[in-house]
């Protein structure tokens, strides 16, 4: 039995530290956090009580989620520590961190984030790809924030670095309620592949 037809219990969710630049990103890390209460889901992230991460955070205990932060002790006096979670794990290093993420969590949601939102979700898909783990990697493409990283990997089978049976292991959802939709039913228009699209509204950034 692979992992996706095992319940769901918990989601990683991966993002920013910042709120970004366009309304919609933080807009849309609240509505993940909803979703995920909603969903009967508890949520295990980076720890932090700023930026996107601290508004999924803050939506899903508004909603009665479980939620989890997994915090490096190097960040932890920075003063973005979230006091008000259901339980903070301190790690000594950001390898125990990302390691002790996936051990809590049954399937990975990525919202916009710079290199540290990077490093965790093409880690996470190179571990599904090497058979470590076989749970749902998916991308929400808020604003159309990721088409450049899949236009990248499109580009990697292009050339041969990447087969399109492991290109096909990072999902792609347009918004939060079709992500949770996938890692809690696994139907409907999210089980599509990432695929890298040209966006015609002006309005998306």
């Amino acid at each position: 039995m692979n992992q996706e037809q095992k319940d769901i219990r918990r989601v990683a969710v991966y993002c920013g530290s910042a709120d970004g630049t366009n309304p919609a990103f933080l807009a849309e890390a609240r509505t993940l956090g909803e979703a995920i209460a909603a969903a009967g889901l508890g949520l295990v992230y980076g720890g932090a009580n700023v930026g996107l991460m601290g508004a999924v955070a803050d939506a899903a205990l508004a909603g009665g989620a479980e939620v989890i932060g997994v915090l490096p002790e190097v960040l932890a006096g920075r003063e973005i520590v979230h006091t008000g979670l259901s339980t903070l794990e301190l790690v000594a290093t950001m390898h125990e961190r990302k390691a002790r993420m996936v051990e809590l969590a049954d399937a990975f949601l990525v919202l916009p984030g710079g290199y540290g939102t990077l490093d965790e979700v093409l880690e996470v898909v190179t571990w599904a790809q090497l058979k470590i783990h076989a749970k749902p990697c998916i991308l929400i493409d808020t604003a159309g924030y990721w088409q450049g990283l899949l236009r990248f990997l499109d580009t990697a089978v292009e050339a041969g670095f990447l087969k399109q049976q492991n290109r096909n292991l990072l999902r792609v959802a347009a918004n939060s309620a079709e992500a949770v939709g996938i890692v809690t039913c696994g139907v409907g228009g999210g089980l599509r592949r990432a695929k890298s699209t040209v966006l015609l509204s002006s309005s998306s950034r």
